[in-house]
């Protein structure tokens, strides 16, 4: 499901977005950085899942975000 394009609104979406990909970069034992330029660089998940996602994201575990995102990204073919 493709979200619209949105960017940071508030220090909570701000907050969010970087608990996702300081997750992501741990649970795949990379750099925050690269898990940033794949998520925006290489895809525009940020602006069009995380951030227009936040409400309903925000209130899963941990491990359901990270897997979510991880799925999305396999679905997208965006490699770190």
């Amino acid at each position: 499901m493709q979200m619209p394009n949105q960017s940071i609104q508030n220090i909570e979406e701000l907050e969010f977005a970087i608990f996702c990909i300081e997750n992501i970069a741990a649970k795949l034992g990379v750099g925050a950085e690269k898990v940033y330029n794949a998520l925006t660089e290489k895809s525009n998940i940020l602006k069009e899942y995380i951030v227009p996602g936040y409400d309903v994201l925000h209130t899963q575990g941990k491990e359901y975000i990270v897997e979510d995102i991880l799925g999305l990204m396999q679905e997208r073919g965006v490699e770190i």
